[in-house]
C-alpha cells in the first residue's frame, strides 16, 4: 500500500504520495443528472490532491459521451438486471490489474456489486450517499427493498460520504455510527463573471433544472405558474433538463395544456449547458418533493448569481442558510410556492440581496475544488487506517 503524506497547499493541503494514487467510481451511468455532475467533477479535481479516478458504469448511458472528466477512463459493464451479479469478477479484477487503491461507490446498485468485488479484491471501499434510499421514490415497496440491499451492502464500506448534514442525520438515524460517517458537500465550479443580478424589465423567467421525474415536483411548479398568470404577473417558464420517460413526459406536458400554461413553458431537453441556459432565467426555483441529499443544480444556480425559491426538504435548507440565502417553502404547496414568487417580484432590492448572500455561499463552502479536497482527505483516513 502506497503511503500518503499531507501538506500545505494554498487550498488547504495535498496528497503528496510516491505514485499517482487511484481510485476506482462505480456508478450507474445511464444519466447525467446531479449525481453524475458529482462523479465528474471529482475526476476532474482529485489529481489536484494526488488522485487518479476511473469509472465502471454498470448500465449503458449518456454518462460516457457527456463528461467532461476526458482523462478518466471508463469501462462499461452492463447488468441485465438488478440481481445480475456477473460485473463482480470483472471490477474485481479492474481494481487489481488496474492497481487502485480503493473503489468508491455511489448508488445502492453499484454498492451491492461494489461490496463483492472489493472484497474480492482486498480493497477498502468508500460509499457516497446522495440522497436517502427509504424515501428515493414512490413506491414505499421499492424503496424498502433498495433499503435492506443498501444496509447489507455497506456492511463492509470503511467510510459513507455524505452530502449534507442532513444525509448524515439520516445515515445515524438507521445505524451507521459516527466514525464512519464524514459529511462532504457536493460543489461546483466558481463562475468566471456571474451576474450582479437585475429585475427584468417586463417579462419574469423562471427557471427550473432537472432530470424530470415526479419525486421533482414541475407539476407543482406548473401550478404556480398557473396561479400566478391568473393574478396578471408576467411570468413563464424555462424547463431544463429532459425526462426520465416518454409517458411521464406525456403526463406532465397533459398537465400543462389542462392549465393552459403550456404555452408558457420553454422544454428545453437535456444540455450540458447549464450556465448557458440559466443565463436566460430571472429566478431559479427548486420545487423537489423529496430525495435532494444536496442538489447540484441549486448551488449551479446560486453559482451564476441567481436568487432562489425552493423546499425545505433534506440538505436544501442547509445550502440556504435556513432562509438567509433564498426563500424556503414547504414541498408539494403550490400556493406558498406561488406567494414566494410573488414576493420576489414585488420586493427587488430584497431578491437581489438574496442573490448576492447565495452567491457568496457557493464561493465559500460549496466549490468543487473544496468537493474533491475533502474526498481526498477521506480517502487518506482509509489508506492510513490500512496501513495500520
Amino acid at each position: 500500500m502506497t503511503r500518503v503524506s499531507v501538506i500545505s497547499a494554498h487550498d488547504g493541503w495535498q496528497l503528496r504520495p510516491s505514485r499517482p494514487l487511484r481510485a476506482l467510481h462505480l456508478i450507474n451511468g445511464e444519466h447525467y443528472a446531479g449525481a453524475e455532475r458529482v462523479q465528474d467533477l471529482l475526476a476532474q479535481q482529485l489529481p489536484r490532491f494526488g488522485w487518479v479516478a476511473d469509472f465502471v458504469c454498470l448500465k449503458q448511458g449518456v454518462f460516457e459521451q457527456v463528461r467532461e472528466s476526458v482523462e478518466s477512463r471508463v469501462t462499461t459493464l452492463s447488468m441485465r438486471s438488478r440481481l445480475d451479479f456477473s460485473p463482480v469478477s470483472q471490477v474485481a479484477r479492474l481494481l487489481r490489474e488496474g492497481n487502485y487503491d480503493l473503489l468508491n461507490t455511489h448508488t445502492v446498485r453499484s454498492a451491492l456489486i461494489g461490496r463483492f468485488a472489493a472484497r474480492s479484491a482486498r480493497k477498502p471501499m468508500v460509499h457516497h450517499v446522495h440522497s436517502r434510499t427509504d424515501f428515493d421514490t414512490e413506491s414505499a415497496l421499492r424503496n424498502g427493498i433498495n433499503s435492506a440491499i443498501q444496509t447489507f451492502s455497506l456492511r463492509r464500506a470503511k467510510r459513507l460520504i455524505a452530502v449534507s448534514h442532513g444525509t448524515a442525520d439520516y445515515l445515524r438515524k438507521i445505524g451507521y455510527d459516527d466514525d464512519r460517517i464524514r459529511v462532504v458537500p457536493n460543489g461546483v465550479p466558481r463562475a468566471a463573471a456571474p451576474r450582479d443580478w437585475r429585475p427584468p424589465e417586463s417579462q419574469w423567467v423562471l427557471g427550473m433544472v432537472a432530470l424530470f421525474r415526479p419525486r421533482k415536483g414541475v407539476e407543482v411548479l406548473i401550478q404556480a405558474l398557473a396561479s400566478l398568470r391568473a393574478a396578471g404577473y408576467p411570468v413563464v417558464l424555462h424547463a431544463i433538463g429532459g425526462f426520465e420517460s416518454e409517458p411521464y413526459r406525456q403526463q406532465v406536458l397533459a398537465f400543462a395544456q389542462a392549465l393552459a400554461v403550456a404555452e408558457a413553458i420553454v422544454w428545453t431537453g437535456f444540455t450540458r449547458d447549464i450556465a448557458g441556459e440559466l443565463a436566460k432565467v430571472d429566478l431559479f426555483v427548486l420545487p423537489s418533493l423529496y430525495g435532494e441529499g444536496l442538489p447540484m443544480v441549486l448551488i449551479e444556480a446560486l453559482a451564476v448569481g441567481l436568487p432562489v425559491v425552493a423546499t425545505s426538504n433534506e440538505g436544501i435548507p442547509e445550502v440556504l442558510a435556513d432562509g438567509g440565502a433564498g426563500m424556503l417553502v414547504p414541498p408539494g404547496d403550490a400556493s406558498a410556492l406561488t406567494q414566494a414568487v410573488i414576493a420576489m417580484i414585488e420586493a427587488p432590492k430584497r431578491t437581489q440581496a438574496l442573490a448576492h448572500a447565495g452567491l457568496r455561499r457557493q464561493r465559500e463552502n460549496y466549490s468543487d475544488i473544496a468537493m474533491a479536497r475533502q474526498v481526498a482527505a477521506v480517502y487518506q483516513e482509509v489508506l492510513q487506517e490500512a496501513e495500520t
